[in-house]
């Protein structure tokens, strides 16, 4: 509430089969880390950052996107940013376990996928899709 507006953006979706507890886990995760990505370019300025919740529909899946407008998520660590207690966050700031976590959640337990785009100082776009029927 420091750092950033959150603006949302809800599509009216279909019902769709999942474990609530684990997408509520989900979208935290992707909120917190929102707000520490905007938090680190706004901290110490009068500036705050906005991250963007999205819903839509798209075809056989329900999609939600957490979009900020942080600092973006270094190429050179792109392909790790969902292995377990991989953090680019200072000791004490982060574990390494929200986004491999989320992956897990989306991906084991509800045959989603978690993907992400980043567009350097400019923000990260976090797409999860649940499939509306459940998993396969």
């Amino acid at each position: 509430k420091h750092v950033a507006d959150i603006v949302t953006e809800f599509a009216t979706l279909p019902p769709v089969w999942c474990h609530p507890g684990d997408i509520n886990q989900v979208l935290v995760n992707l909120v917190v880390n929102a707000a520490h990505a905007v938090g680190d370019p706004v901290h110490r300025t009068p500036q705050r950052g906005t991250i963007t919740l999205r819903t839509r529909l798209d075809g056989a899946f329900a999609v939600i996107e957490v979009e900020d407008s942080g600092g973006g998520v270094p190429p050179e660590v792109a392909d790790r940013i969902f292995e377990p207690f991989f953090t680019t966050k200072e000791v004490g700031r982060g574990t390494g376990q929200g986004l491999a976590l989320c992956y897990t959640l989306v991906h084991d337990r509800h045959g989603g996928t978690v993907t992400f785009s980043s567009v350097a100082d400019q923000g990260t776009t976090f797409v999860v899709r649940l499939p509306v029927g459940g998993p396969p």
